[in-house]
């Protein structure tokens, strides 16, 4: 099993100040894709611990936090707590993490940014 490390950032969003979209914002993570760029539940059930995120953004600092999957709804968790999915990802399990995909994020707020796939290399 290989890890992966996907890099995504902040891309147009009209109708939100990130309306040009902003490369300073963004997610970094580390988790086991197919060969066909999805996750590999299999795989993630054997390396949970490994499976990890970054979310960075220019005005604060970077939060660390794991890719964590409650039945089929898969989130990004920072406070280490299954009962609440800190950042939902939409449909995360259907996504193709491939450059120039796009996935889309709720953000603590509440509201849905997406984020572009602009790196994908093996760890």
């Amino acid at each position: 099993m290989t890890l992966s490390r996907i890099v995504m950032r902040l891309a147009r969003n009209p109708g939100t100040e990130f309306a040009g979209g902003d490369d300073h914002r963004g997610y970094a993570l580390t988790a086991p894709l197919t060969s066909d760029g999805l996750l590999d539940e299999a795989a993630y059930s054997k390396s949970k611990a490994e499976c990890t995120v970054r979310r960075f953004t220019p005005d604060e600092d970077a939060a660390d936090g794991r890719l964590a999957r409650k039945g089929s709804r898969w989130f990004f968790d920072y406070d280490g707590q299954d009962d609440l999915d800190d950042e939902p990802v939409h449909r995360l399990g259907e996504h193709r993490f491939a450059v120039g995909e796009y996935v889309t994020v709720t953000d603590e707020d509440g509201r849905p940014l997406t984020y572009k796939v602009v790196e994908v290399q093996p760890v």
